[in-house]
């Protein structure tokens, strides 16, 4: 059974940084983050596998590092010179494979939100 719980999200300005982190029990193949704004479709933001691969979402390519700790039981997002569209819900998430893509989630956390507004 995989269970994740996400902390971290708070409000920013532009250009700033966050980094959130997932505590990760029964740790699946791979894990990563999916964002959604209301009303839009959820996006998968990033993901790490079990060899330590990692992908990102193009919006967030060079600006968001997605890691995690040597025991797993953790996972992080680290986002840099953040912008106004990353407002979202960020959504710790397990993955049915190495395929960011929110179709292939299978277990869900309950969401962290990140604002960035100035």
């Amino acid at each position: 059974q995989v269970n994740l719980v996400e902390a971290g999200g708070d409000s920013v300005q532009p250009g700033g940084s966050l980094t959130l982190t997932c505590e990760v029990t029964g740790w699946p193949d791979s894990v990563g983050w999916v964002r959604q704004v209301p009303g839009n479709e959820r996006e998968g933001v990033a993901i790490i596998s079990a060899d330590g691969l990692t992908k990102y979402g193009e919006s967030v390519k060079g600006r968001f590092t997605i890691s995690r700790n040597n025991a797993r039981t953790a996972l992080y997002l680290q986002m840099n010179n953040l912008k106004t569209e990353d407002t979202a819900t960020y959504y710790c998430a397990a993955f049915r494979a190495f395929v960011l893509s929110p179709g292939w989630v299978n277990y869900w956390g309950q969401g962290t939100q990140v604002t960035v507004s100035s």
